[in-house]
């Protein structure tokens, strides 16, 4: 009988340790060793780099990156940020630790110095009392921030739970709080101010807070009931109510990272609104009392002596014109960072 024929092995070595590889179209490649090496697959995630014209961060061993990164990283190269934080942070500092700038008392007067300009030691001169302008700026820092600040975390708070379950669940709920939040626009703030806070006796900053929260939750409930219901017809959450999610979770797991990057940008910006709004009311009479220091108490004081002493008025409403625009600036930058149309 005739021998088999014996037939040659797909891959073989040829001299000086070269590899023939089939082609798999009936022909063979020569190849080297260490290039017949890479025929085999490269496992999955081990590329390490992008492809070209892959954005950064779509590569196979990087995570997408969520809204609140892409935010931060354009915030961070915002210039505008950058001042407005820097400024905010200044006055946060002073707020906590006035003592740091100013070694003085805000409430040590002497009447034999009233109204006298710059001085040693006291460069903003003096107020109409004797007390020394400079210390009075920087202790008012502390009554104007802590007004803002507790004025806005209040009204976020009510304004975006009564909003977001209003919008949530809808019904005869969602319809009341409509109309009750057309009510409270149609209040002006300043009358509403002159109104309510002219029969309080108190000279501490809660009757002004009170009033704050008071009127000012329903423009952020009006925001954060728009952004739920956007946010709720989502697929995400369609897909977490078909899966059998409670209601609560879908409202913390789903819908509220989702629907506060809009009542967040509203906030910030009527912080600056909340600091002016206790000067206004402080100078009208109403807001914060002495022996408080504030900067509308200074104002409203000086605006008597604008003439002879424009000092008194320079230094107190130039520190409220800068705090103002620096949380308003703030505000526009968190805006336009977390706003996907404006990408």
């Amino acid at each position: 009988m005739p021998e088999p024929e014996q037939f040659e092995p797909l891959e073989s070595y040829g001299e000086e340790g070269r590899a023939v590889a089939s082609t798999g179209a009936g022909g063979a490649a020569d190849l080297g060793t260490a290039e017949a090496e890479t025929l085999e697959p490269r496992p999955p995630g081990t590329a390490g780099e992008r492809a070209p014209g892959e954005p950064e961060g779509t590569g196979p061993d990087k995570k997408p990156r969520s809204l609140w990164s892409d935010a931060w990283r354009d915030l961070r190269r915002n210039p505008i940020f950058i001042i407005a934080g820097l400024v905010i942070a200044f006055l946060v500092v002073i707020s906590i630790w006035p003592s740091l700038i100013a070694s003085g008392d805000p409430l040590d007067c002497d009447l034999a110095k009233a109204q006298q300009g710059s001085q040693s030691g006291h460069p903003f001169g003096f107020d109409s009392q004797g007390c020394d302008v400079y210390t009075r700026t920087v202790y008012g820092a502390r009554t104007s921030i802590t007004v803002g600040v507790l004025a806005t975390t209040g009204v976020a708070l009510l304004g975006g739970l009564l909003g977001g379950l209003a919008g949530f669940f809808g019904g005869v709920g969602d319809a009341i709080l409509s109309r009750v939040t057309d009510i409270f626009f149609a209040i002006p703030v300043v009358l509403g101010g002159l109104v309510l806070l002219s029969v309080v006796t108190s000279s501490t900053v809660w009757p002004v807070i009170g009033f704050m929260v008071l009127l000012g939750w329903p423009q952020i409930s009006r925001i954060a009931r728009g952004s739920v219901i956007t946010a709720k017809q989502h697929d995400y959450v369609q897909a977490a109510r078909a899966l059998g999610a409670s209601n609560a979770r879908m409202m913390l797991r789903h819908i509220t990272p989702n629907a506060v990057a809009p009542v967040i940008v509203v906030a910030t910006i009527a912080l600056g609104t909340y600091i002016s709004l206790e000067a206004t009311l402080s100078y009208l009479g109403v807001g914060l009392r002495p022996p408080t220091v504030s900067w509308g108490i200074d104002i409203s004081a000086a605006s008597q002596n604008i003439r002879n002493a424009p000092h008194m008025l320079l230094w107190p409403a130039g520190a409220l014109a800068v705090t103002v625009l620096a949380f308003i600036m703030l505000g526009d930058a968190v805006r336009d960072a977390l706003d996907p149309k404006l990408r």
